[in-house]
Formats: structure tokens, C-alpha cells, sequence
């Protein structure tokens, strides 16, 4: 008979080498018991119950930084998680912090994005702000899905450690020293998620529980950077000599150099620290590339006639939506593809506006698309 606590015990071996700013799986926090027989740590169960999701799957249709590319080599989002989780991995490694949760957090922070990438958040908070007075944050949103949306509405239950990591992990907002509460509460977190549909700048002031989540937020960073400029001269947007002098002297030029320079920096300056911090001249470095990267990339990634246009479409489906919802109508893609399957408990403590919100967050680039048309005349 196999020995369960035998192969736990193996499981959890390497922990012993970690660092004491760690976290150890003895120490995950989960807001629902589970069953201990399950030989996986919590942290490496937590990335089995991400990938197995059904919001996992619908990562390889949604986009990165570019929608409705001809190019199967331009990134979509399934692309990022996995360069995040493997430079996030690379940097919890030589800090020797705990893998498994990096990873976690990693391959579900964006679960929660919209089709259409930030431009179809920025349309979900418009209109969720216009109908229910809330803000809508992707990563805000990632943790909704997983807390309250998979399995039926019933959630995956994990641990608050991977939770936490997930809706502090906003990669737009670049720091050079992050420095983690290691005494934060389970009842802090859940005021920090209610708040941050009230306060949308609370985005920005949040501070993570674990060192390991610092590393991910910013492999976050590291993670984009330099791909979403070898999309841009894939598409013509850009040309490699365009990056300033100035910047590429610090960085490197291409993908490659960036990103080794960034884990490299970044290690040499946390190194058995209890915070993840870089140098001052690589972060104001990359602050510019960043910038460099939204006036020529990303505020350029759709036309204006684009913007208004799928602008539109959004208005369009979230009206349809909440008619459907006003009239009991069972007959459309919401309720056979979404409502029907979700419990009681998720219909009794979801307004409307919200169930719309979950539906269309949850959509792939395509489906979205197809939803348009089917309404887009009516």
C-alpha cells in the first residue's frame, strides 16, 4: 500500500534549502478545508487546479498586445504566462524561494482578462462603472474567476498565498523595490479585493504577502517587455534601431539581452534579501523602454477607426445581455454557454450587471466576435 505520508514528505524535501523569506507549503492558507490525502504540496496542487481550469484554456485566443494578426508567430496571452512563470522561476531559483507558488501565481494572474487584452478592460470598466458604479481590473477579475467563477461557480479553493500573488501582481505598475507584508491576513485580502472595485488607484498601492509574489510581479514586466517589441518588428511596427541608444546601452538590443539582463540585475540586488529590488540605473532603464514601448507599440496596436469600432461592440453585447437577463430569456449563447451552468449560490449573490461582466470576461477574442454577430443587426 503506498505510504501517503512517505510521498509527501518527498514532495516537500527541497523545502528544507529554502530561504527563510520563503513560503513553505506548510504555512498555504486555503478559505475552504480539502481533503490531505493528496500527496501534492499545496502550492504544486494550487498550478494543477490553474491549468486544468476552463479559463486556462481559453488563454491561446485571447490577446496579448495585438488582436487579429495574421502572423501565428505573433504572441497571444498563453504566450506570456509561460515566459512570465519560466523568468519568475529562473529568479525564485538562484533565490531559492518556493517554485511552486511562483508558478502558480505566474500561470493564473491573467485569467481574468478581458478579449481584446487591456483595450477590452478598459471597455469592461467603462461600462461596468456605467451601470453599477464598480470598476473592472483584470487581476482583480483573475481572482474572481478562480475564487468564484470555475467549477461551476463553486471555485478551486486556492490558497490565499496564490490568490494574493494573482491580484497584486499588476505589472503596469513598475517599481524598483518591492518589499512584501508577510503578516498580511486573510481578512486583509478580502478587503483589499472589495475595495479595489470601489478605488481603482488602490491598484497601485497594494503590497503582496510573499516574497515570491514580488518576484512574479516583476517577471511580469521582464515578461513582456522585450517580446511584445519582437511583435512589433514582426509586424513592421518598429524597427530594432528605433530603441534609443541610451537604453539599449543598459539593456541590450534584443529580447534575449534585455531579459538576461533584468533576472540578472534583479538577482544580484535581492539577493537573501527580504524584498526584490533592482538597480537604480537598469530601473530607470526600463522605465523608459516601457514608455518607448507605449508611444510606438501599444497605443498603436489598434487604429481609431479599430477603438470605435469594437468599442461598440461591447456596448452592443452588454445591452443585448442584460435585456436577456430582464426577460428570461434562455435561448441565447448566455444562458446555455454560462448561466445554466453555474450554481445557485452564483445566482443568488450576482446582480445582473455583474453576470454580463463574468460572461463576456470570460470570452476568447473569436467568441466575442461571434456573439457581435449574432446581435449586431438586431
Amino acid at each position: 500500500m503506498l505510504d501517503i505520508e512517505l510521498v509527501k514528505s518527498r514532495m516537500v524535501k527541497d523545502e528544507s534549502r529554502l530561504s527563510s523569506y520563503a513560503a513553505l507549503s506548510a504555512d498555504a492558507i486555503r478559505f475552504q478545508d480539502i481533503d490531505e490525502g493528496d500527496i501534492r504540496p499545496a502550492f504544486f496542487r494550487d498550478i494543477d487546479r490553474i491549468i486544468y481550469s476552463l479559463s486556462y484554456s481559453r488563454y491561446g485566443d485571447k490577446t496579448q498586445v495585438f488582436s487579429y494578426i495574421d502572423n501565428d508567430h505573433i504572441s497571444r496571452r498563453i504566450v506570456h504566462v509561460q515566459l512570465v512563470s519560466k523568468i519568475a522561476r529562473t529568479i525564485g531559483r538562484a533565490l531559492n524561494l518556493n517554485e511552486d507558488l511562483i508558478e502558480a501565481i505566474s500561470l493564473g494572474h491573467d485569467i481574468g482578462h478581458a478579449p481584446l487584452g487591456h483595450f477590452g478592460e478598459e471597455q469592461l470598466d467603462r461600462l461596468s462603472m456605467k451601470y453599477a458604479s464598480r470598476h473592472f481590473l483584470h487581476n482583480v477579475h483573475s481572482v474572481r474567476m478562480l475564487m468564484f467563477l470555475e467549477n461551476q461557480g463553486k471555485g478551486t479553493n486556492l490558497t490565499l498565498q496564490v490568490l494574493d500573488g494573482i491580484m497584486c501582481h499588476n505589472g503596469e505598475v513598475l517599481n524598483g523595490h518591492y518589499a512584501p507584508n508577510f503578516n498580511k491576513t486573510k481578512e486583509e485580502f478580502l478587503r483589499d479585493y472589495d475595495l479595489l472595485y470601489q478605488d481603482k488607484s488602490y491598484d497601485k498601492k497594494m503590497i503582496p504577502m510573499t516574497l515570491e509574489a514580488c518576484v512574479m510581479r516583476i517577471s511580469d514586466v521582464i515578461g513582456y517587455i522585450g517580446r511584445d517589441i519582437d511583435d512589433a518588428i514582426c509586424l513592421g511596427l518598429i524597427q530594432r534601431s528605433d530603441i534609443p541608444e541610451h537604453i539599449s546601452k543598459v539593456l541590450g538590443n534584443s529580447t534575449k539581452d534585455i531579459v538576461n539582463t533584468l533576472i540578472h540585475d534583479v538577482i544580484e540586488h535581492s539577493f537573501d534579501q527580504p524584498y526584490i529590488a533592482m538597480s537604480r540605473l537598469v530601473f530607470e532603464a526600463l522605465i523608459e523602454l516601457k514608455n518607448f514601448n507605449y508611444q510606438f507599440i501599444y497605443n498603436r496596436a489598434f487604429s481609431d477607426q479599430e477603438r470605435i469600432d469594437y468599442a461598440y461592440m461591447f456596448d452592443v453585447l452588454f445591452e443585448v445581455y442584460l435585456k436577456q437577463l430582464k426577460e428570461h430569456d434562455q435561448n441565447g449563447d448566455f444562458y446555455k454557454e454560462f448561466l445554466c451552468n453555474m450554481d445557485d449560490v452564483y445566482f443568488n449573490t450576482t446582480d445582473d450587471v455583474q453576470k454580463v461582466i463574468d460572461f463576456i470576461a470570460g470570452m476568447t477574442d473569436d467568441y466575442l466576435f461571434y456573439q457581435y454577430s449574432l446581435y449586431q443587426n438586431k
